[in-house]
């Protein structure tokens, strides 16, 4: 833990959203992910706040709630984004926020389309709630990783930005704790003035 001293801790809300793992009917493959990706993207030590539920709107829309007053400064749920009729995660997303931010999703439906053409049926949106980040990321471990990060090319070199990049800042702006990245995961952009001496 001695890594960790000069970090700010974070809370997050992690939230998959599915019918079917929520009963026992599959394993949840999304929490596990979400987790990883976090746990080796950030230098801040991490509270998670996992929630496995269906997709239920309002269900949705009472956990994100939830997390926000438990004071994760980010919250990010996976599953629920399609054109399917159980999927609500969207809505449910749009009923709790109080600012949209729609580069998010923008950019998540980029670089969907680097690797499948049906990334367009995708809807994630991302909301500022109170000073909450909520992002809705898809249902696929890989996916999960692939919009994080971003897709690269053979050589290694970015093709399409990831969106975690762009995380620490705005959380900077809506008054969360200073998250701070692994550059080799994910290199977290801030402009110079908002940037934080080394300590």
């Amino acid at each position: 833990m001695s890594e960790h001293t000069s970090f700010d801790p974070v809370r997050i809300g992690i939230v998959s959203i599915s019918d079917r793992a929520s009963s026992g009917v599959y394993e949840d493959k999304g929490l596990p992910a979400l987790q990883d990706w976090l746990t080796r993207a950030l230098k801040n030590p991490i509270h998670f706040e996992p929630r496995l539920i269906p997709d239920e709107q309002a269900l949705i829309s009472q956990t994100l709630i939830e997390l926000v007053n438990a004071g994760c400064a980010l919250v990010l749920t996976t599953g629920g984004t399609g054109p399917a009729l159980r999927d609500v995660t969207p809505e449910a997303t749009l009923a709790v926020a109080h600012k949209e931010m729609p580069g998010f999703g923008e950019q998540m439906r980029q670089i969907g389309l680097a690797f499948v053409p049906t990334a367009i049926l995708s809807r994630q949106v991302a909301v500022v709630r109170d000073r909450s980040l909520i992002i809705n990321l898809p249902g696929q471990p890989k996916a999960i990783a692939e919009t994080l990060e971003g897709a690269r090319n053979p050589d290694g070199s970015v093709r399409v930005g990831g969106i975690f990049a762009a995380v620490p800042y705005c959380i900077d702006l809506i008054g969360g704790p200073y998250l701070e990245t692994h550059d080799e995961i994910c290199k977290a952009f801030r402009p110079k003035s908002a940037i934080r001496p080394v300590r």
